[in-house]
């Protein structure tokens, strides 16, 4: 397994509570694109829409060696799951607040590009504070353990 691009900020603006790995609908000039890692994350989400999960404001750089036939970096991607896990998701999200945000871009042993994607709640700035505080807490209890002469 390949990781093509993860998405770091998601770990530190959700909580993730599930993740799910999906299959991505691309064009030719995408794949070449994403198998070269010029994928950006920037705000991207998914939306279940008319029994479908699409994903959004995921950026695919244009293939370099792309023609006239080049593709839309910002345009939205089909998610292929099935239909239960599609109503499963949306039904989270529509009861519980959740959102549905892409974690990593990889490609599996088959040579296949896959998309984890995870049931996440967000989080509050009051939250992020607290967990920086207690990474913080924890880099110095090791460093103090580290010197600690036994």
């Amino acid at each position: 397994m390949k990781i093509l691009a993860r998405n770091k900020k998601a770990f530190h603006d959700y909580e993730i509570l599930e993740t799910i790995e999906a299959g991505i609908s691309l064009k030719g000039t995408e794949v070449k694109s994403a198998k070269e890692g010029k994928i950006s994350f920037k705000d991207s989400f998914c939306k279940v829409e008319r029994g479908e999960l699409i994903l959004y404001n995921v950026h695919i750089s244009p293939y370099s060696s792309g023609s006239v036939f080049n593709h839309d970096p910002e345009s939205p991607r089909k998610l292929l799951l099935h239909k239960r896990e599609i109503i499963r998701l949306n039904t989270k999200v529509k009861k519980e607040g959740l959102t549905i945000i892409p974690l990593e871009f990889y490609v599996n042993d088959r040579g296949i590009i896959k998309v984890k994607i995870a049931l996440a709640k967000g989080l509050k700035k009051y939250d992020k504070r607290e967990k920086i505080a207690e990474r913080d807490f924890e880099r110095r209890v090791r460093k103090e353990k580290k010197y600690e002469i036994t």
